[in-house]
Protein backbone atom coordinates (compact mmCIF):
# COMPACT_ATOMS: atom_id res chain seq x y z
CA UNK A 1 0.00 0.00 0.00
CA UNK A 2 1.56 3.29 -1.13
CA UNK A 3 -0.50 5.69 0.98
CA UNK A 4 -1.16 5.95 4.71
CA UNK A 5 -4.48 4.49 5.76
CA UNK A 6 -6.79 6.88 7.60
CA UNK A 7 -9.15 6.18 10.48
CA UNK A 8 -11.93 7.51 8.27
CA UNK A 9 -11.18 4.82 5.68
CA UNK A 10 -10.34 1.99 8.08
CA UNK A 11 -13.21 2.31 10.57
CA UNK A 12 -16.04 1.28 8.18
CA UNK A 13 -14.00 -1.72 7.04
CA UNK A 14 -13.37 -2.78 10.63
CA UNK A 15 -17.01 -2.36 11.52
CA UNK A 16 -18.14 -4.65 8.67
CA UNK A 17 -15.36 -7.18 9.17
CA UNK A 18 -13.64 -6.50 5.83
CA UNK A 19 -10.56 -5.52 7.85
CA UNK A 20 -9.83 -6.81 11.34
CA UNK A 21 -7.91 -4.87 14.00
CA UNK A 22 -5.29 -7.62 13.94
CA UNK A 23 -4.80 -7.22 10.19
CA UNK A 24 -4.55 -3.46 10.50
CA UNK A 25 -2.04 -3.74 13.32
CA UNK A 26 0.16 -6.05 11.25
CA UNK A 27 0.12 -3.46 8.44
CA UNK A 28 1.39 -0.86 10.92
CA UNK A 29 4.05 -3.21 12.29
CA UNK A 30 5.31 -3.88 8.76
CA UNK A 31 5.62 -0.14 8.24
CA UNK A 32 7.57 0.08 11.49
CA UNK A 33 9.94 -2.62 10.27
CA UNK A 34 10.51 -0.63 7.06
CA UNK A 35 10.90 2.88 8.45
CA UNK A 36 11.90 2.69 12.09
CA UNK A 37 15.59 1.72 11.68
CA UNK A 38 16.25 5.05 9.94
CA UNK A 39 13.46 7.31 11.22
CA UNK A 40 13.60 6.35 14.93
CA UNK A 41 10.10 7.49 15.85
CA UNK A 42 9.57 5.15 18.82
CA UNK A 43 11.00 5.35 22.32
CA UNK A 44 9.18 2.17 23.36
CA UNK A 45 7.21 -0.33 21.31
CA UNK A 46 5.17 -3.22 22.74
CA UNK A 47 4.31 -5.44 19.78
CA UNK A 48 3.01 -8.39 21.74
CA UNK A 49 0.70 -6.39 23.99
CA UNK A 50 -0.60 -4.55 20.94
CA UNK A 51 -1.25 -7.88 19.24
CA UNK A 52 -3.16 -9.10 22.28
CA UNK A 53 -5.26 -5.92 22.35
CA UNK A 54 -5.91 -6.16 18.61
CA UNK A 55 -7.00 -9.79 18.93
CA UNK A 56 -9.36 -8.84 21.75
CA UNK A 57 -10.79 -5.98 19.65
CA UNK A 58 -11.24 -8.36 16.72
CA UNK A 59 -13.21 -10.78 18.91
CA UNK A 60 -15.32 -7.97 20.39
CA UNK A 61 -16.31 -6.67 16.97
CA UNK A 62 -17.10 -10.15 15.67
CA UNK A 63 -19.36 -10.58 18.71
CA UNK A 64 -21.22 -7.37 17.83
CA UNK A 65 -19.61 -5.14 20.48
CA UNK A 66 -18.37 -2.32 18.24
CA UNK A 67 -17.34 0.73 20.28
CA UNK A 68 -17.01 3.28 17.48
CA UNK A 69 -14.54 4.59 14.88
CA UNK A 70 -11.44 4.21 17.09
CA UNK A 71 -12.13 0.56 17.89
CA UNK A 72 -9.09 -1.41 16.75
CA UNK A 73 -7.15 1.65 15.53
CA UNK A 74 -3.39 1.66 16.36
CA UNK A 75 -2.17 4.90 17.94
CA UNK A 76 1.09 6.25 19.32
CA UNK A 77 1.52 8.21 22.55
CA UNK A 78 4.19 10.85 23.13
CA UNK A 79 6.69 9.78 25.74
CA UNK A 80 5.80 12.39 28.34
CA UNK A 81 2.27 10.94 28.61
CA UNK A 82 1.76 8.03 31.01
CA UNK A 83 0.69 4.67 29.61
CA UNK A 84 0.18 1.93 32.16
CA UNK A 85 3.13 -0.47 32.43
CA UNK A 86 5.16 1.40 29.82
CA UNK A 87 8.09 3.68 30.65
CA UNK A 88 7.59 7.43 30.61
CA UNK A 89 11.12 8.42 29.65
CA UNK A 90 10.50 12.09 28.75
CA UNK A 91 13.62 12.06 26.58
CA UNK A 92 15.71 11.56 29.71
CA UNK A 93 18.38 8.91 30.17
CA UNK A 94 17.68 8.66 33.91
CA UNK A 95 13.91 8.23 33.48
CA UNK A 96 14.13 5.73 30.61
CA UNK A 97 13.02 2.87 32.86
CA UNK A 98 10.44 4.75 34.92
CA UNK A 99 7.26 2.74 34.36
CA UNK A 100 3.84 4.34 34.73
CA UNK A 101 1.41 2.72 37.14
CA UNK A 102 -1.72 4.09 35.49
CA UNK A 103 -2.85 5.67 32.24
CA UNK A 104 -3.01 9.40 31.72
CA UNK A 105 -6.61 10.55 31.36
CA UNK A 106 -6.24 11.06 27.60
CA UNK A 107 -4.90 7.52 27.18
CA UNK A 108 -7.71 6.13 29.30
CA UNK A 109 -10.20 7.87 26.96
CA UNK A 110 -8.60 6.26 23.92
CA UNK A 111 -8.66 2.83 25.52
CA UNK A 112 -12.34 3.24 26.34
CA UNK A 113 -12.94 4.00 22.67
CA UNK A 114 -11.16 0.76 21.72
CA UNK A 115 -7.90 2.20 20.38
CA UNK A 116 -4.78 0.00 20.35
CA UNK A 117 -1.83 1.64 22.14
CA UNK A 118 1.25 0.65 20.12
CA UNK A 119 3.82 2.34 22.31
CA UNK A 120 5.57 5.61 23.17
CA UNK A 121 6.80 8.01 20.51
CA UNK A 122 10.03 9.97 20.85
CA UNK A 123 9.96 13.36 22.55
CA UNK A 124 12.74 15.87 22.76
CA UNK A 125 14.25 16.10 26.24
CA UNK A 126 11.51 17.23 28.64
CA UNK A 127 9.45 18.41 25.65
CA UNK A 128 11.60 21.41 24.76
CA UNK A 129 13.84 22.43 21.83
CA UNK A 130 16.89 20.15 22.05
CA UNK A 131 17.15 17.99 18.89
CA UNK A 132 15.69 14.46 19.08
CA UNK A 133 17.01 11.18 17.70
CA UNK A 134 14.02 11.09 15.33
CA UNK A 135 14.64 12.05 11.70
CA UNK A 136 12.27 13.59 9.19
CA UNK A 137 10.98 10.68 7.07
CA UNK A 138 10.82 12.85 3.92
CA UNK A 139 14.47 13.84 4.20
CA UNK A 140 16.61 12.18 6.85
CA UNK A 141 18.96 15.17 6.99
CA UNK A 142 16.10 17.49 8.06
CA UNK A 143 14.47 17.86 11.46
CA UNK A 144 11.04 16.34 12.10
CA UNK A 145 10.42 19.27 14.44
CA UNK A 146 9.78 19.02 18.13
CA UNK A 147 8.97 18.32 20.75
CA UNK A 148 6.40 15.79 19.48
CA UNK A 149 8.93 14.51 16.97
CA UNK A 150 8.17 10.80 16.99
CA UNK A 151 4.41 11.36 16.98
CA UNK A 152 4.58 13.28 13.70
CA UNK A 153 7.07 10.96 12.02
CA UNK A 154 5.14 7.82 13.00
CA UNK A 155 1.90 9.11 11.50
CA UNK A 156 3.67 10.27 8.33
CA UNK A 157 5.10 6.77 7.82
CA UNK A 158 1.82 4.98 8.49
CA UNK A 159 3.31 3.32 11.58
CA UNK A 160 0.10 4.27 13.37
CA UNK A 161 -3.08 5.97 12.22
CA UNK A 162 -3.02 8.73 14.83
CA UNK A 163 -0.84 9.94 17.67
CA UNK A 164 -0.97 12.17 20.69
CA UNK A 165 1.52 14.96 21.21
CA UNK A 166 1.78 17.94 23.52
CA UNK A 167 2.30 21.63 22.83
CA UNK A 168 3.55 24.36 25.14
CA UNK A 169 5.04 26.52 22.37
CA UNK A 170 4.75 24.89 18.94
CA UNK A 171 5.35 21.23 19.68
CA UNK A 172 2.33 19.75 17.88
CA UNK A 173 1.72 22.08 14.95
CA UNK A 174 5.36 22.50 13.91
CA UNK A 175 6.41 18.80 13.74
CA UNK A 176 3.13 17.87 12.05
CA UNK A 177 3.80 20.55 9.43
CA UNK A 178 7.41 19.50 8.87
CA UNK A 179 6.33 15.87 8.45
CA UNK A 180 3.37 16.64 6.18
CA UNK A 181 0.56 15.46 8.47
CA UNK A 182 -2.52 17.11 9.98
CA UNK A 183 -2.72 18.40 13.55
CA UNK A 184 -5.08 19.87 16.11
CA UNK A 185 -4.07 21.86 19.16
CA UNK A 186 -7.35 22.27 21.04
CA UNK A 187 -8.36 25.19 23.20
CA UNK A 188 -6.35 25.17 26.42
CA UNK A 189 -8.08 23.08 29.09
CA UNK A 190 -10.41 21.21 26.73
CA UNK A 191 -8.36 18.00 27.04
CA UNK A 192 -7.07 16.83 30.41
CA UNK A 193 -3.31 16.86 31.00
CA UNK A 194 -3.61 14.60 34.04
CA UNK A 195 -0.80 12.04 33.82
CA UNK A 196 1.39 14.21 31.56
CA UNK A 197 4.80 15.55 32.62
CA UNK A 198 4.32 19.33 32.77
CA UNK A 199 6.62 21.81 31.14
CA UNK A 200 4.59 24.96 31.88
CA UNK A 201 1.19 23.98 33.31
CA UNK A 202 -0.69 27.12 32.31
CA UNK A 203 0.48 26.67 28.70
CA UNK A 204 0.54 22.88 28.23
CA UNK A 205 -1.90 21.34 25.73
CA UNK A 206 -2.60 17.80 24.50
CA UNK A 207 -2.74 17.67 20.70
CA UNK A 208 -3.65 15.17 17.99
CA UNK A 209 -1.88 14.21 14.75
CA UNK A 210 -3.41 12.18 11.92
CA UNK A 211 -3.59 11.93 8.13
CA UNK A 212 -6.79 13.91 7.51
CA UNK A 213 -9.00 16.46 9.25
CA UNK A 214 -11.80 13.95 9.86
CA UNK A 215 -9.38 11.73 11.76
CA UNK A 216 -8.43 14.66 14.00
CA UNK A 217 -12.10 15.10 14.79
CA UNK A 218 -12.66 11.41 15.55
CA UNK A 219 -9.81 11.34 18.08
CA UNK A 220 -10.60 14.74 19.57
CA UNK A 221 -14.25 13.78 20.07
CA UNK A 222 -13.15 11.08 22.51
CA UNK A 223 -10.58 13.20 24.33
CA UNK A 224 -12.92 16.15 24.75
CA UNK A 225 -15.93 14.21 25.98
CA UNK A 226 -15.59 15.05 29.68
CA UNK A 227 -14.92 18.76 29.22
CA UNK A 228 -17.59 19.67 26.70
CA UNK A 229 -20.76 21.56 27.66
CA UNK A 230 -22.87 20.98 24.58
CA UNK A 231 -25.40 23.71 25.32
CA UNK A 232 -22.66 26.32 24.94
CA UNK A 233 -21.28 25.06 21.64
CA UNK A 234 -21.70 27.45 18.68
CA UNK A 235 -21.93 24.43 16.35
CA UNK A 236 -24.47 21.65 16.25
CA UNK A 237 -22.24 18.79 17.28
CA UNK A 238 -24.76 16.17 16.23
CA UNK A 239 -24.65 17.58 12.69
CA UNK A 240 -20.86 17.28 12.57
CA UNK A 241 -20.93 13.75 13.95
CA UNK A 242 -23.22 12.72 11.11
CA UNK A 243 -21.17 14.50 8.47
CA UNK A 244 -17.89 12.92 9.54
CA UNK A 245 -19.44 9.48 10.04
CA UNK A 246 -20.90 9.51 6.52
CA UNK A 247 -17.63 10.83 5.01
CA UNK A 248 -19.49 13.63 3.22
CA UNK A 249 -17.61 16.79 2.33
CA UNK A 250 -17.78 18.86 5.49
CA UNK A 251 -19.22 22.30 4.87
CA UNK A 252 -20.08 24.79 7.57
CA UNK A 253 -23.69 24.61 8.77
CA UNK A 254 -25.88 27.17 6.97
CA UNK A 255 -25.89 29.68 9.79
CA UNK A 256 -22.08 29.87 9.60
CA UNK A 257 -21.76 30.30 5.83
CA UNK A 258 -19.58 31.75 4.58
CA UNK A 259 -16.75 31.30 7.05
CA UNK A 260 -14.49 34.30 7.32
CA UNK A 261 -10.71 33.84 7.15
CA UNK A 262 -8.56 36.76 8.29
CA UNK A 263 -5.05 37.46 7.00
CA UNK A 264 -2.73 39.81 8.89
CA UNK A 265 0.29 40.40 6.57
CA UNK A 266 2.42 41.66 9.48
CA UNK A 267 2.56 38.11 10.88
CA UNK A 268 4.27 36.89 7.71
CA UNK A 269 6.32 39.75 6.23
CA UNK A 270 9.95 39.43 7.28
CA UNK A 271 9.14 36.31 9.29
CA UNK A 272 8.57 33.56 6.70
CA UNK A 273 11.18 32.67 4.09
CA UNK A 274 10.58 32.68 0.33
CA UNK A 275 9.62 28.99 0.11
CA UNK A 276 6.90 29.21 2.74
CA UNK A 277 5.80 32.78 1.97
CA UNK A 278 5.57 32.08 -1.75
CA UNK A 279 3.60 28.86 -1.34
CA UNK A 280 1.27 30.54 1.13
CA UNK A 281 0.69 33.52 -1.19
CA UNK A 282 -0.08 31.25 -4.15
CA UNK A 283 -2.47 29.27 -1.99
CA UNK A 284 -4.36 32.42 -0.98
CA UNK A 285 -4.64 33.53 -4.60
CA UNK A 286 -6.09 30.14 -5.56
CA UNK A 287 -8.43 30.27 -2.58
CA UNK A 288 -9.78 33.69 -3.57
CA UNK A 289 -10.18 32.62 -7.18
CA UNK A 290 -11.89 29.37 -6.22
CA UNK A 291 -15.61 29.11 -5.81
CA UNK A 292 -18.08 27.05 -3.85
CA UNK A 293 -15.83 26.35 -0.87
CA UNK A 294 -17.76 28.54 1.56
CA UNK A 295 -14.76 30.53 2.78
CA UNK A 296 -14.08 34.24 2.36
CA UNK A 297 -10.69 35.89 2.85
CA UNK A 298 -10.32 39.31 4.48
CA UNK A 299 -7.31 41.39 5.46
CA UNK A 300 -7.19 42.45 9.09
CA UNK A 301 -4.79 43.54 11.81
CA UNK A 302 -4.17 42.21 15.28
CA UNK A 303 -3.77 44.59 18.27
CA UNK A 304 -0.61 46.69 18.22
CA UNK A 305 0.67 45.08 21.41
CA UNK A 306 0.57 41.63 19.81
CA UNK A 307 4.33 41.91 19.19
CA UNK A 308 4.84 41.43 22.94
CA UNK A 309 3.14 38.05 23.10
CA UNK A 310 6.10 35.90 22.09
CA UNK A 311 8.38 37.45 24.71
CA UNK A 312 5.77 37.09 27.42
CA UNK A 313 5.19 33.51 26.38
CA UNK A 314 8.89 32.68 26.68
CA UNK A 315 9.17 34.26 30.13
CA UNK A 316 6.09 32.49 31.46
CA UNK A 317 7.23 29.17 30.01
CA UNK A 318 10.69 29.60 31.53
CA UNK A 319 9.34 30.48 34.98
CA UNK A 320 6.91 27.57 35.06
CA UNK A 321 9.54 25.16 33.70
CA UNK A 322 11.87 26.28 36.48
CA UNK A 323 9.15 25.62 39.06
CA UNK A 324 8.52 22.16 37.58
CA UNK A 325 12.16 21.10 37.32
CA UNK A 326 13.95 23.15 40.01
CA UNK A 327 14.77 20.33 42.45
CA UNK A 328 15.57 17.70 39.85
CA UNK A 329 17.63 20.16 37.80
CA UNK A 330 19.72 20.90 40.90
CA UNK A 331 20.29 17.17 41.57
CA UNK A 332 20.83 15.98 38.00
CA UNK A 333 22.02 18.92 35.86
CA UNK A 334 23.79 16.57 33.43
CA UNK A 335 20.42 15.03 32.48
CA UNK A 336 19.31 18.35 30.96
CA UNK A 337 20.70 19.15 27.49
CA UNK A 338 21.63 22.74 26.64
CA UNK A 339 18.37 24.31 25.48
CA UNK A 340 16.09 23.04 28.25
CA UNK A 341 18.85 23.88 30.75
CA UNK A 342 18.99 27.43 29.36
CA UNK A 343 15.20 27.77 29.64
CA UNK A 344 15.17 26.62 33.26
CA UNK A 345 18.10 28.86 34.14
CA UNK A 346 16.28 31.82 32.58
CA UNK A 347 13.23 31.04 34.68
CA UNK A 348 15.26 30.80 37.86
CA UNK A 349 16.79 34.24 37.20
CA UNK A 350 13.65 36.02 35.98
CA UNK A 351 12.65 39.40 37.44
CA UNK A 352 9.89 38.70 40.03
CA UNK A 353 7.88 41.75 38.95
CA UNK A 354 7.92 40.64 35.31
CA UNK A 355 6.99 37.12 36.36
CA UNK A 356 3.97 38.46 38.24
CA UNK A 357 2.83 40.43 35.21
CA UNK A 358 3.16 37.66 32.60
CA UNK A 359 1.64 35.10 34.95
CA UNK A 360 -1.60 37.00 35.46
CA UNK A 361 -4.28 34.89 33.83
CA UNK A 362 -6.75 37.75 33.74
CA UNK A 363 -4.24 39.73 31.67
CA UNK A 364 -4.00 36.93 29.11
CA UNK A 365 -7.75 36.51 29.20
CA UNK A 366 -8.33 40.21 28.50
CA UNK A 367 -5.78 40.26 25.70
CA UNK A 368 -7.29 37.12 24.17
CA UNK A 369 -10.64 38.84 24.00
CA UNK A 370 -8.99 41.86 22.39
CA UNK A 371 -7.47 39.61 19.70
CA UNK A 372 -10.86 37.96 19.17
CA UNK A 373 -12.44 41.41 18.75
CA UNK A 374 -9.96 42.23 15.98
CA UNK A 375 -10.77 38.95 14.22
CA UNK A 376 -14.43 40.03 14.21
CA UNK A 377 -15.87 36.54 14.05
CA UNK A 378 -13.26 35.21 11.63
CA UNK A 379 -10.54 32.59 11.84
CA UNK A 380 -6.96 33.75 11.41
CA UNK A 381 -4.99 32.02 8.65
CA UNK A 382 -1.17 31.95 8.59
CA UNK A 383 1.62 29.62 7.52
CA UNK A 384 2.18 26.97 10.19
CA UNK A 385 5.98 27.39 10.12
CA UNK A 386 8.46 30.06 9.08
CA UNK A 387 10.53 27.77 6.83
CA UNK A 388 10.67 24.29 5.39
CA UNK A 389 12.19 21.81 7.86
CA UNK A 390 15.73 22.96 8.68
CA UNK A 391 18.66 20.64 9.28
CA UNK A 392 18.69 18.18 12.14
CA UNK A 393 20.68 20.19 14.70
CA UNK A 394 17.54 22.21 15.46
CA UNK A 395 13.81 21.56 15.81
CA UNK A 396 12.92 24.78 13.96
CA UNK A 397 11.35 28.01 15.09
CA UNK A 398 8.07 28.05 17.05
CA UNK A 399 7.35 31.75 16.45
CA UNK A 400 4.30 31.06 14.27
CA UNK A 401 2.81 28.84 16.99
CA UNK A 402 3.73 30.15 20.43
CA UNK A 403 1.25 33.08 20.54
CA UNK A 404 -1.68 30.68 20.23
CA UNK A 405 -0.29 28.45 22.96
CA UNK A 406 0.06 31.53 25.14
CA UNK A 407 -3.53 32.59 24.50
CA UNK A 408 -4.88 29.03 24.53
CA UNK A 409 -6.64 29.45 21.16
CA UNK A 410 -7.60 26.38 19.07
CA UNK A 411 -5.41 25.67 16.02
CA UNK A 412 -5.68 23.18 13.15
CA UNK A 413 -2.86 22.75 10.62
CA UNK A 414 -2.85 20.96 7.28
CA UNK A 415 -0.43 20.62 4.37
CA UNK A 416 -1.20 22.75 1.30
CA UNK A 417 1.76 22.12 -0.97
CA UNK A 418 4.47 19.53 -1.58
CA UNK A 419 7.70 21.12 -2.80
CA UNK A 420 9.86 19.87 -5.65
CA UNK A 421 12.24 18.23 -3.18
CA UNK A 422 9.46 16.35 -1.39
CA UNK A 423 8.90 18.57 1.65
CA UNK A 424 5.68 20.22 2.79
CA UNK A 425 4.27 23.68 3.43
CA UNK A 426 1.31 23.82 5.81
CA UNK A 427 -1.17 26.45 6.91
CA UNK A 428 -2.81 26.88 10.28
CA UNK A 429 -6.30 28.09 11.09
CA UNK A 430 -6.58 29.82 14.45
CA UNK A 431 -9.80 30.38 16.33
CA UNK A 432 -10.37 32.27 19.54
CA UNK A 433 -12.21 31.73 22.80
CA UNK A 434 -15.44 32.73 21.14
CA UNK A 435 -14.92 29.90 18.63
CA UNK A 436 -15.41 26.24 19.27
CA UNK A 437 -12.66 23.81 18.33
CA UNK A 438 -15.15 22.13 16.00
CA UNK A 439 -15.66 25.36 14.08
CA UNK A 440 -11.93 25.46 13.33
CA UNK A 441 -12.00 21.79 12.34
CA UNK A 442 -14.98 22.51 10.10
CA UNK A 443 -13.15 25.24 8.19
CA UNK A 444 -10.02 23.07 7.96
CA UNK A 445 -12.08 20.27 6.41
CA UNK A 446 -13.31 22.69 3.75
CA UNK A 447 -9.70 23.67 3.00
CA UNK A 448 -8.72 20.02 2.87
CA UNK A 449 -11.22 19.39 0.08
CA UNK A 450 -9.99 22.51 -1.71
CA UNK A 451 -6.28 21.64 -1.51
CA UNK A 452 -6.33 17.94 -2.45
CA UNK A 453 -2.68 16.98 -1.90
CA UNK A 454 -2.35 13.28 -2.79
CA UNK A 455 -1.53 11.28 0.32
CA UNK A 456 1.49 9.04 0.01
CA UNK A 457 4.08 7.39 2.19
CA UNK A 458 7.66 8.68 2.40
CA UNK A 459 10.30 6.95 0.30
CA UNK A 460 11.78 3.86 1.90
CA UNK A 461 14.86 5.16 3.72
CA UNK A 462 18.37 3.78 3.56
CA UNK A 463 19.66 3.01 7.05
CA UNK A 464 22.85 4.94 7.82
Amino acid sequence: MSEPLTITAAAPLIRTGELTPSELLEQCLRRIDIYEPAVKAWAYLDRERARQEAAKATDEIKAGHYRGPLHGIPVGIKDIIDVYDMPTGCGSKLWANSYARQDATCVERLRQAGAIILGKTVTTAYAYLDPPVTRNPWNLDRTPGGSSSGSAAAVACGMCLASLGTQTGGSVIRPASYCGVYALKPTWGRVSVNGVLPLAPSLDHIGVMANCVRDLFLVYRELDRVHRTDAQDPLDREHLDLVFASQEILLPPPRLKPQKLVLDPSLITGVCDADVGGAFGNFLVALVEGSGHGLELYTGTLPAEFHRVRGRHYTLMAVEAAMTHRERFARHPDDYPPRIAELIDHGLRADPMLVTEVSRRDSRWDFGHEVARHLDGGLLITPATTTLPPTAETTGSPVMNSPWSHLGFPVVSLPIRETADGLFVSVQLIGSWRDDDLRVLSAAAVLEEFVVIPRRLPPVPAVT
